[in-house]
């Protein structure tokens, strides 16, 4: 199956499906030296697990429960790595393939089930196979090699939470309210106002969406490729790779089609810091940290859209493959399903932040 593996210095191929006996991601392009252990990996695998948050329930999330239980394969040595490539294994352990059974022949809506059949002839209709956003899982573990890796040697710092949820928006940003609330919202009193809403959608069966907001500091002028690698369109790439992401956009994104060059522009100044030193600065940072493709020293911003989840439980219209035959039918899915990603797509969010920084480092001809 091509496209499963990104990056070009720093690449990783994340392999398995929803129900079968294993996810996993081999890391290749790891300097070596770079302390790594399962404790630090399954911390960020925790952060995507579903559940409880801190002791809070969380009404948006799955009923399935992993354990997401690392295992470091190779690559590691006595603590750190050894350069040659990281394989990391995370066992299913909660699958309930049953629940499937009647989707064998039928197509859910907003799923790849249609897709994944026309271009393979052939697909796994328990919970999706290959496409089920349990995949996600593979990459916070590589995501949290890209992290160990660069924190190592830079001064980057990768945060996103959840800004908008269920028609819900953050009003005021407090990143040390992320995780001190199930939705991973930074505003305390919007985040118990999308809980409601979200739970409200999920008695009656339905769904949500939402916006996650991405902060990057730290990073330095000049990390991009020019043309077709630039940092921002990596950062796309990398997004909109998460199966439930429809758009992103970076700075004022979309505003910027209402505003003008005089109020887009991110004015220069020259800073006199603390230290004696003097350095070029911005004002605003309409641009979102990327100027040309190319980090500007700015914090980098974006925004990731992420759509309602699909599996929901209201009958829907759709069509089913019977001995041959395309015929009409309806649907009403049952099992264990989210009702709005935003929380658990965080982290993955990160992950492919981190993934994306450390290939654009190593090509930059960085080395920790």
């Amino acid at each position: 199956m091509a496209g499963s593996s990104f990056g070009t210095f720093f690449k990783i191929t994340t392999f398995g499906e929803s129900h079968g006996a294993a996810l996993g991601v081999v890391v290749d392009g790891c300097p070596s030296g770079i302390p790594l252990n399962e404790a630090i990996i399954q911390k960020e695998l925790d952060r995507r697990r579903p559940g409880h948050h801190d002791g809070q329930f969380n009404a948006s999330v799955t009923a399935r429960k992993e354990a997401d239980a690392c295992q470091i394969l190779s690559g590691v040595f006595e603590g750190r790595t050894t350069g040659t490539p990281i394989a990391i294994m995370i066992p299913n352990t909660s699958q309930h393939s049953k629940d499937y059974d009647a989707l064998k022949d039928t197509f859910r809506p907003g799923h790849a089930d249609y897709t994944y059949t026309q271009k393979y002839g052939i697909r796994d209709h328990r919970g999706g196979g290959r496409s089920s956003g349990r995949e996600t899982a593979a990459r916070v573990a590589a995501g949290a090699v890209a992290k160990a890796y660069l924190t190592s040697c830079t001064d980057i710092t990768v945060t996103a939470f959840t800004m908008r949820a269920a028609g819900i928006s953050c009003q005021t940003i407090d990143l040390s309210l992320i995780e001190k609330n199930p939705l991973r919202a930074a505003d305390l009193a919007a985040a118990e106002a999308m809980a409601q809403r979200i739970d409200q959608l999920r008695r009656q069966g339905d769904s949500a969406g939402g916006l996650i907001q991405c902060q990057v500091t730290g990073v330095p002028a000049g990390l991009g490729e020019p043309v077709f690698d630039k940092l921002d369109a990596e950062l796309a790439k990398a997004m909109v790779s998460i199966g439930a992401v429809k758009g992103v956009e970076f700075g004022v994104g979309f505003g910027c089609i209402d505003m003008t060059g005089s109020t887009m522009n991110d004015d220069m100044y020259l800073h006199h810091g603390d230290d004696g030193t003097t350095q070029p600065a911005f004002r605003t940072n309409n641009a979102g940290g990327i100027l040309g493709g190319i980090s500007s020293g700015n914090t980098i911003l974006f925004n990731v859209a992420v759509k309602p989840v699909p599996s929901i439980f209201l009958e829907q219209q759709t069509v089913a493959k019977v001995e041959g035959q395309w015929q009409d039918t309806t649907l009403a899915i049952h099992g264990r399903h989210d009702v709005c990603l935003c929380p658990r797509i965080v982290p993955v969010v990160e992950a492919m932040t981190w993934l994306t920084l450390a290939d654009l480092h190593l090509r930059q001809g960085k080395r920790c």
